[in-house]
Order: C-alpha cells, then sequence, then structure tokens
C-alpha cells in the first residue's frame, strides 16, 4: 500500500483536530487515552476518548475496501511515522494527564497497536522486538525434553 502525501495530510488534520481539543494551554486534568479506529471498508479514521466519545472523523479514500492482508500492519507503520517524527511536538504538548496513549483498533474496537505513548520516557519500537522468538522457545523446550 503505497501512501501518499495527501494521506499523510489527512492523518496530520484529524491528529491536529484531536490535538484542538486538549490545548496546551490548559491545565492537564483529563485522563484519556486516544483511541483511533480504523475501518477498511470505509477508510475512516475517527478518534475517540476512553469514553468512547468521538473527537474527529476523517475518510481516506486510499484506505477504502482496501482488501491487504496487512493493511493494518501497513496502516500502523503509517500513524506511527505520523506521530513520532510529523506530529511528536504537538502531541508531547497536549492537555492530557501523562502517561496516555495513542491506540490502534479496528473497526470491531478490537486493540492492534499502542502507536504512541506520552510520558516523556516511553519508546515504542515498530516491528517485533525479538523476531523469530516464540519458534526460538519450541525449540529450545524440545531439545530440553529429549535430554
Amino acid at each position: 500500500m503505497e501512501t501518499s502525501e495527501q494521506t499523510i495530510q489527512q492523518i496530520e488534520r484529524a491528529i491536529r483536530k484531536v490535538a484542538a481539543k486538549f490545548p496546551a494551554n490548559q491545565e492537564a486534568t483529563v485522563m484519556t487515552d486516544i483511541h483511533l479506529r480504523v475501518t477498511q471498508e470505509s477508510g475512516e479514521l475517527v478518534a475517540f476518548d476512553d469514553d468512547d466519545n468521538e473527537i474527529t472523523r476523517v475518510v481516506i479514500e486510499p484506505w477504502i475496501d482496501n482488501k491487504d492482508e496487512n493493511f493494518y500492519q501497513e496502516v500502523t507503520t503509517v500513524l506511527r511515522n505520523v506521530l513520532h517524527t510529523n506530529m511528536r511536538e504537538m502531541v508531547d504538548q497536549m492537555s492530557i494527564l501523562r502517561p496516555f496513549s495513542f491506540v490502534l483498533e479496528d473497526d470491531d474496537r478490537e486493540h492492534i497497536a499502542e502507536l504512541y505513548c506520552a510520558d516523556g520516557e516511553t519508546v515504542i519500537l515498530g516491528g517485533e522486538l525479538l523476531p523469530n522468538l516464540e519458534d526460538d522457545l519450541d525449540s529450545f523446550f524440545e531439545n530440553l525434553i529429549k535430554e
């Protein structure tokens, strides 16, 4: 899935709308995470707070009826990149009690990935931290049982 400049601009606009709901000049009194829900069929990216109150909604045309098997993995990468690279300063200044996170969910409200954690110390890495760990553990246990 190719990510166009227009897609990035639409995501940035949605994040700016979220940040506008929690302006930096207000005292941080709200305890919430930001849930980004992506619907593969409609291409919608909707932001919610913890109480399921909708903050903003945008339709991203290249995501409409996208049938890629890796759709959510690719969306995760794009959203993380926008949050960490393009919008980091704005997100870090939002008036939400720390730590708070941007969390990606599918249209069934199932957790897919943590995209960004704003607490000043936590870093979220993309991809697998220990690839093939499960295979290595299986092999280790097989060898252990043989002995």
